[in-house]
């Protein structure tokens, strides 16, 4: 396997890392219920954290990590300013499980086959934390 393949598919990866993070910075700034403002910032900071280990793995194996999202992702986040940030918490938390499931979906079929070992450790560690964000954001729907 290319280490040159490896990077390129972890940095496609990070990408999406960094669209979570902005995404989940628009959710908290317009959410009123501070208990899920709270949760809505753990899975941020998960979220940052992913982006952490993703560029660590990117530079041991000798490339360059992405420093934002990229001209598409940043395309893909203008809409979503311009289509407007959903009002109640209830369609902000279904917006966030939304972008989680998408980004889940996405970031299988980026890593498909392409990543040695450790790299797919790191980042199928990273999609089992997306997994459990999900169902806490599902749990908040009911309360």
């Amino acid at each position: 396997m290319n280490n040159e393949n490896i990077v390129k598919e972890l940095n496609a990866y990070l990408r999406g890392e960094y669209m979570a993070i902005h995404s989940y910075e628009y959710y908290i700034q317009n959410i009123s219920n501070p208990t899920v403002r709270k949760t809505l910032q753990k899975i941020q900071q998960g979220h940052k954290q992913h982006a952490l280990k993703t560029a660590e793995r990117i530079q041991n194996l000798g490339g360059k990590p992405v420093e934002d999202n990229g001209f598409k992702l940043s395309i893909m986040e203008g809409m979503m300013k311009i289509k407007g940030i959903p009002n109640s918490t209830e369609e902000i938390l279904k917006d966030a499980i939304r972008g989680q499931e998408m980004g889940i979906n996405k970031t299988e079929e980026i890593v498909k086959g392409d990543l040695d070992r450790e790299s797919l450790q790191i980042v199928n560690a990273n999609l089992n934390e997306d997994r459990m964000h999900i169902d806490e954001l599902n749990s908040m729907m009911f309360e």
